[in-house]
């Protein structure tokens, strides 16, 4: 039997879809604004993937008692001889019990600590056990920038089935975050936060070879924006709901709007509409304009176009505009170092219906797209 704590940060990820863009230090602000908790489903999808497989008998888990852990456990059908209580946290959370809690793990024989959060959250495993401990992350959080975390909650369990078998190794990642505050003012400040030790999957991805190499990177972006612009003008009745990144923003000033770097923003006719908007908030304009598109970016390399950083187009938003209505956009140099794309919704069957496209065309220049990969 292989020990492996197991941690779930109850409020982790719930600032994503109320525009926080983060549940540090913001989760009484969260909840004000009607957030719901989002890890605990998370953790329960990667248990309920777990069930079928060999590792889910091979597992002695070490957890925490309540909402971080055996609740979890007792839901999916874990009996409770397999696992053992390391810590009763208080009905109320913070991020001391995620630290003290991985600290007890050690001493009883974790050989592994899986835990379900963000960045925040994987900043605290780190401050409980270094880099002594493999560490592995089930993505929940608002930022998952950091190279720990499973692609999707239900990859967990694979990865976690492959180890039991040895066919991973262990290798360094690195731990990186985000400042919030600067975050929410639209500034882009992420630094390393520490090394950490994770399973690595033994899998090499080759890129293809670099497209329009002699032009830069902000002359594809104006083309980009002028296909986006003519666009624009040829549907004036349409909404156009604008995501994060500095490639959509640029899209923005070509159109003339105000846009925020890390928000979500709406324009309809050429006008501005909304800003930094919430689930709540693109849910209510879509009941005024039901006909809409998205335009968003891949997280480079990761290549998430959902799920990291913009949970603020939820499940429900993306079934509102539907799956072809999504647009994708980035300039040839970053999809050439982007391999796949990636979705991660929280919708097991919405992600299914981008994966079984197989390809999306990905529009790179004026008038130009490229299809590229996207795979579950």
């Amino acid at each position: 039997m292989k020990r492996v704590g197991f941690v779930v940060n109850p409020i982790a990820g719930m600032g994503g879809r109320v525009g926080l863009k983060g549940t540090d230090g913001r989760a009484e602000e969260a909840l004000a604004r009607g957030a719901e908790p989002v890890s605990p489903a998370r953790a329960r999808e990667m248990l309920r993937a777990l069930r079928p497989l060999r590792a889910a008998s091979e597992i002695r888990w070490i957890t925490c008692r309540g909402p971080m852990g055996s609740d979890l456990l007792d839901a999916e059908g874990f009996p409770p001889s397999s696992y053992e209580i390391a810590l009763a946290p208080p009905a109320k959370t913070t991020a001391e019990d995620t630290t003290t809690a991985c600290r007890e793990f050690e001493p009883r024989g974790a050989e592994l600590i899986v835990f379900c959060g963000g960045d925040g959250t994987c900043r605290d495993v780190i401050d409980a056990v270094d880099a002594r401990l493999p560490i592995l992350g089930i993505p929940a959080g608002v930022k998952m920038h950091s190279g720990v975390f499973g692609i999707h909650p239900a990859t967990v369990a694979t990865i976690l089935d492959a180890w039991l078998q040895g066919y991973l190794r262990v290798g360094d990642a690195e731990v990186l975050d985000v400042d919030e505050e600067a975050y929410r003012r639209g500034e882009w400040v992420v630094r390393m936060y520490g090394t950490a030790k994770t399973l690595v999957e033994p899998a090499l991805v080759q890129t293809g070879k670099m497209l329009f190499a002699e032009v830069s990177d902000d002359a594809m972006k104006d083309e980009i924006a002028d296909h986006v612009k003519e666009l624009v003008a040829s549907e004036p009745d349409t909404l156009f709901l604008l995501g994060p990144g500095s490639t959509v923003e640029h899209i923005a000033k070509r159109l003339g709007v105000e846009k925020t770097v890390l928000g979500v923003d709406a324009i309809h006719g050429g006008r501005l509409l909304g800003k930094d908007l919430d689930e709540a908030g693109i849910l209510k304009l879509l009941d005024r304009y039901p006909k809409a598109k998205l335009i968003v970016s891949p997280i480079g390399a990761q290549g998430f176009i959902l799920g990291r950083g913009n949970l603020q187009l939820s499940p429900a938003v993306i079934h509102r505009i539907g799956v072809p209505n999504v647009i994708v956009v980035a300039t040839p140099a970053k999809l050439n170092a982007t391999p796949l794309l990636r979705v991660d919704t929280g919708d097991p069957e919405l992600d299914k219906e981008f994966a079984k496209r197989e390809y999306l065309f990905i529009v790179i220049g004026y008038r130009t797209s490229k299809l590229h990969p996207i795979r579950p």
